[in-house]
This record gives structure tokens, C-alpha cells and sequence, in this order.
């Protein structure tokens, strides 16, 4: 178990998501990740969001605290800075089949409750 930060970024009727693609299996994520030693969870949010997606981000205001596998922190953020799409985190430079493709992607709120979104609970309050 790991605790985790992430964001939840919307900006004109969107939201910033991951397209993770595996053998057999299609989902979307919050762009986020593990908590390092010494992190707080805002600073984790805001370091893998820009590894993730390539952007600089403010945080607003908590969102919602979860427990899965681990305490998952979820904040809205608004980006500040960067190009959306150039992230470079490991996700992106150590590919496997196993681990999948990760593709920086914006979904309409409409499309949300459609689409595979983990976790459905963040889905549930958009």
C-alpha cells in the first residue's frame, strides 16, 4: 500500500485525465502518484502531475480524501504553466506490455460516467 497525491484538473468543460491502456483492458486515471519520503500529498500532486502531463499546477482545495490501497489525496488544481502532453515521468520512458501505455488526454465531464474513470468516486462528485 501506498499513499498517494493527485489532481483533478477542469478547464472548459473538461477534465485532464490518463488513458492507461493494457493487454485487454482500457481505463482512465487522475493524473498522480505514490507519495516520496519527506513529500507532504500536495507536493506529491503537484510533482507527478507535472511528470505525468508536462504542466505546472496550483492547487485549490482539497477534493477528497480516499482509502485505497493506501490514502489517496485528491485536489483541484488549475494549470499554471507548461504544455500539456510533454510529461516525461518513467511512465513514459520505462514501457512494458505489462505496465501498458500512458496517453495525457482531456475527456468532456458529459463523457465521464461512459468511461472506465478510476476511482468512480472522484467521477461521482464532477
Amino acid at each position: 500500500m501506498r499513499n498517494r497525491g493527485a489532481t483533478v484538473i477542469i478547464e472548459n468543460g473538461r477534465v485532464a485525465l490518463i488513458k492507461r491502456t493494457k493487454p485487454h483492458v482500457t481505463y482512465y486515471v487522475f493524473p498522480g502518484g505514490g507519495i516520496e519520503s519527506g513529500e507532504t500529498p500536495e507536493e506529491a500532486a503537484i510533482r507527478e502531475t507535472f511528470e505525468e502531463l508536462g504542466v505546472q499546477v496550483r492547487l485549490q482545495r482539497p477534493l477528497k480524501v480516499l482509502e485505497q490501497n493506501g490514502r489517496q489525496y485528491y485536489y483541484l488544481a488549475d494549470i499554471v504553466g507548461g504544455t500539456f502532453g510533454t510529461g516525461t515521468g518513467e511512465e513514459y520512458t520505462q514501457t512494458s506490455v505489462q505496465r501498458g501505455t500512458y496517453e495525457p488526454i482531456w475527456v468532456n465531464i458529459e463523457d465521464l460516467p461512459k468511461l472506465d474513470v478510476r476511482p468512480k468516486e472522484i467521477v461521482e462528485i464532477l
